[in-house]
């Protein structure tokens, strides 16, 4: 089960119209990342209010504890669950929640945990019955809730203690061996600790017990760190749904929570090990230790979508798409958790280029070229940043400076230098002239083919991809009678033309127009194949 898209509109809490789009193949663990209050919590309130307003058949409906007052920015007695679109890889809301229905699995299409836990004592002294995992009834409900499950899943675990020695005809030392090994091995991975007995509560000992690798006396859960506390409690939990939410999605709102970065890391790579391979991971956080898992041993398998600052989200529509995952904007979103990240990001290749050299708020890249190099290679080159160094002359001095200095720092960096092509002081040049310029210059020099950078964001092939993912009809004709020289066209002061071959019929900003151009440069095309090679092989 995978979300593909969710949107919140009209004015669902903090969003006036949000849409998250992770395109047609989306990925295992979807990470919302951003400062306190940006709203990632929202997102998954959205999902749970959807989710709690179904129409339910049988003796399990649920109401919804939260109303219009909570869901509705403005408190609007009309808003309903109607304003929550989400898309499944497997059909839309309805067609999955029909589906699951006729399967009585309608309950685990989504599992919750909120960032507020109570799990500080744990002494069961009587047994009694209690309600089947996948009714998915107890817990928090939304973000605010409390999310106090560690007394239930204690009681589910005798359960299946109970269930496994009768299925399998164990004894109870087999049964309690098989079920606290299981444990452990998620246990032992992110903690110096092990679980050592499940306890007895006919005999007053109605805990989990524990040892440690410097003691081999045993002692109780309550006598845990908040910290440790936590990770058992979130593991446990898991492990309990394991057999039944097997096709479910995973909502996991801060789940770091007193818990130091070491564990933080670890904890996230057995929280993956623990969810059936079916299943969808959403987790909002913005912890060192997540993110360093989410960049180092889980790239592959996870999308970041990035609450960026700043942004109006109470007035304006916005779309968010997974980050590319390059270095400059690993940066930023480490810096939502640290500010000085040298020691934590640091590239192996430096690539300086033209624009502004006076950095923003907090090292902040105002250079436009250096921008649109780090969209459209930064995640291919994970480990390669572009810093804008000033004009032509300057590029040079600050250049040759870096190198003497960080290389005898860092031995291994490589510092290149990257030029439009119209170095000539505004007079004309061509590819022989080019090719002389790179024949009498040093080896870390590359320079462009084509004139500027606009001479790639502007190239057909671009323009066409973007029109067609934005809706828009792209006039090849006009386009060809106007550009008719892509290498050597001065084409920097055409925005308004090529904003009309595009079919925008309204006012854009040239510099975040040409900006969203340059996410839609990829690996298929010739022009990114072009400018690569210009960059990283000086050809």
């Amino acid at each position: 089960m995978k979300i593909k898209k969710i949107q919140l509109k009209n004015d669902y809490k903090r969003f006036h119209d949000l849409t998250i789009d992770l395109g047609d193949n989306p990925k295992r663990i979807i990470a919302l990342v951003g400062p306190n209050g940006c709203g990632k919590s929202s997102v998954f309130d959205g999902m749970l209010y959807l989710n709690s307003t179904r129409k339910l058949i049988g003796k399990h409906d649920f109401q919804n504890p939260r109303d219009y007052k909570y869901h509705s920015m403005f408190q609007d007695s009309s808003f309903n669950q109607n304003n929550i679109i989400i898309d499944f890889l497997e059909g839309n809301f309805q067609e999955v929640i029909s589906k699951k229905n006729k399967k009585s699995t309608d309950h685990t299409l989504f599992s919750f945990r909120s960032p507020y836990r109570y799990n500080s004592n744990l002494k069961i002294k009587e047994t009694k019955a209690i309600n089947d995992i996948n009714l998915n009834d107890y817990g928090a409900c939304f973000s605010p809730d409390l999310d106090d499950k560690m007394e239930q899943n204690y009681r589910r675990l005798n359960v299946k203690y109970n269930k496994f020695m009768h299925t399998e005809d164990c004894k109870p030392s087999e049964a309690k061996a098989k079920i606290i090994g299981d444990l452990n091995n998620s246990l032992s991975n992110c903690l110096d600790l092990k679980i050592s007995s499940i306890g007895n509560v006919e005999a007053g000992q109605g805990t989990l017990y524990f040892i440690k690798n410097d003691q081999t006396k045993e002692f109780e859960f309550n006598v845990l760190s908040s910290g440790e506390k936590e990770v058992v409690d979130i593991l446990l939990d898991l492990y309990l749904r394991r057999d039944d939410y097997n096709d479910t999605v995973f909502l996991i709102d801060e789940p770091e929570l007193h818990i130091n970065t070491s564990i933080q890391k670890k904890l996230l790579i057995e929280i993956n090990k623990l969810i059936g391979e079916n299943c969808q991971i959403w987790v909002a956080t913005h912890s060192i230790g997540f993110l360093r898992a989410l960049q180092e041993d889980l790239k592959n398998e996870c999308q970041i979508i990035q609450f960026q600052r700043g942004i109006n989200w109470a007035l304006t529509q916005q779309t968010l798409i997974p980050m590319k995952k390059s270095l400059s904007k690993w940066k930023e979103i480490f810096e939502t958790a640290l500010d000085d990240l040298t020691g934590l990001v640091s590239p192996r290749r430096i690539v300086y280029c033209e624009g502004k050299d006076r950095p923003g708020a907090n090292g902040y890249e105002k250079g436009f070229d250096a921008k649109v190099f780090n969209n459209i290679y930064g995640e291919k080159y994970h480990d390669t940043l572009f810093i804008s160094s000033g004009g032509n002359t300057e590029l040079d001095q600050r250049s040759e400076i870096a190198l003497a200095i960080l290389s005898k720092v860092f031995s291994d960096i490589e510092i290149l230098v990257f030029k439009d092509r119209d170095v000539s002081s505004g007079k004309p040049n061509d590819e022989n002239d080019r090719q002389l310029y790179l024949q009498n210059n040093p080896t870390n020099y590359r320079i462009m083919k084509r004139w500027e950078i606009e001479n790639y964001l502007y190239d057909k092939e671009v323009l066409q991809v973007y029109c067609s993912k934005n809706g828009l009809e792209f006039n090849e004709v006009e386009y060809d009678k106007f550009v008719t020289n892509i290498f050597d066209q001065n084409l920097k002061d055409e925005t308004g033309r090529i904003k009309n071959f595009c079919g925008i019929t309204t006012s854009i900003n040239p510099e975040t127009f040409k900006l969203t151009l340059s996410l839609y440069l990829n690996e298929d095309m010739t022009v990114y194949k072009e400018l690569e090679q210009c960059i990283f092989h000086r050809q």
